[in-house]
């Protein structure tokens, strides 16, 4: 897997019995690039993965937005969708954490326990 650095890339998620999802991909992995993640922002086309990172929070987001808990090998441990103004409680063995518009995530395929592959 590597290091990843801010830049763009594709996410692949391979649900069981379903065609392979390839979505366009940001990638934030310095301490600003982080720290800014999705505000300001009213959409985003793809997913954004924050990497280290175990937590999120929504506080001054404009959309709603669903969130996935990855751990080490990129498989999901958790999934949830997070209004503005949340702060979204830590896991202890998330690795990356995951970011799109509420609802992407559900038409992916992406779930616990589906593992997905970054590309860049």
């Amino acid at each position: 897997m590597g290091r990843w650095r801010d830049g763009h890339g594709e996410l692949t998620v391979r649900p069981d019995g379903r065609p392979p999802a390839v979505i366009p991909l940001e990638i934030a992995t310095s301490y600003r690039a982080r720290t800014r993640g999705l505000l300001g922002r009213n959409s985003l086309t793809g997913a954004l993965l924050l990497s280290p990172a175990s937590s999120i929070h929504t506080f001054r987001m404009r959309i709603p937005i669903d969130v996935a808990y990855l751990d080490r090998d990129l498989r999901v441990i958790a999934v949830s969708t997070m209004p503005p103004g949340r702060l979204g409680l830590p896991r202890w063995r998330a690795r990356h954490v995951l970011e799109a518009e509420a609802g992407a995530m559900e038409g992916w395929g992406l779930r616990v326990g589906v593992r997905v592959e970054v590309t860049l």
